[in-house]
């Protein structure tokens, strides 16, 4: 077996990914909390609100890297909460599109009053180049694996 350092960079970025996950969805779950969701409808209210006219549930399972059936249990609760609404593709009669309904969209901005404060704060030390990096290696991963 081959023990280049490369390899064990990469392998040392995963666990490094694992574990930001782990805290981010820490950090996730307390602040949605306080508007009363939990991180998994965060990650769905904050991908349908920057949809400009909605998003299916398959979109939205490809961008989180989930199941859509999973996907498709969190937006009925959502929809059940109010805070989501199902309407009519015009370019798909069986995928319907999914959008904040004014409740979700309260919502939705009292999230971005906490969120926005959490992410300068944990990057106001960062230069923008080194996140556009980080973005950049992240993102060509995500498309190798897929």
């Amino acid at each position: 077996m081959m023990h280049s350092p490369k390899r064990k960079l990469f392998l040392d970025l995963v666990r490094a990914v694992f574990r930001l996950n782990g805290l981010l969805l820490a950090d996730g779950d307390r602040m949605a909390e306080r508007v009363g969701l939990t991180s998994a409808r965060w990650k769905v209210i904050g991908i349908v609100a920057l949809s400009n006219s909605g998003v299916t549930v398959p979109s939205i399972a490809r961008s989180l890297g989930q199941s859509r059936q999973a996907v498709q249990r969190i937006t009925d609760v959502m929809a059940a909460d109010d805070l989501l609404a199902y309407v009519e593709n015009p370019r798909h009669k069986r995928s319907a599109l999914v959008q904040l309904t004014e409740h979700g969209q309260e919502v939705y901005s009292a999230l971005r009053s906490l969120q926005d404060p959490w992410a300068i704060g944990l990057t106001d030390d960062v230069p923008t180049a080194e996140l556009e990096t980080s973005l950049r290696l992240i993102q060509r991963l995500i498309n190798r694996m897929e």
